[in-house]
């Protein structure tokens, strides 16, 4: 298992999951290397809640979590690094899961 500094605090889920928060250091350098790692990335984006993990070399998921009525968005899309990179900088409460969760199924 891998674990940064960048973690500011940890907490658990009702499932006994645990969910790693960042801190205001983590960097686009230090999510690629979690994506390219397997980790599983969520954050909020422009109001709503995303799962982001990688499919293939260059290639990423992104899942929509949030139900929104009013702003439908796609459930699912494909993302390149360069997409991703210039969505970061605009990313929320970034944090990353360890395992399955219910969101995921």
């Amino acid at each position: 298992m891998k674990l940064y500094i960048k973690m500011s605090q940890t907490e658990t889920s009702p499932i006994g999951q645990k969910e790693e928060k960042m801190d205001k250091n983590y960097t686009f350098e230090m999510m690629w290397e979690d994506l390219d790692d397997g980790y599983q990335i969520y954050y909020t984006y422009v109001r709503n809640r995303y799962l982001l993990f990688k499919t293939a070399s260059n290639c990423y998921t992104q899942k929509l979590l949030s139900k929104n009525p009013k702003n439908p968005q796609p459930k699912m899309t494909m993302l390149t690094l360069k997409r991703v990179k210039e969505m970061f900088p605009h990313m929320e409460d970034i944090e990353y899961h360890i395992g399955i969760t219910d969101e995921e199924k």
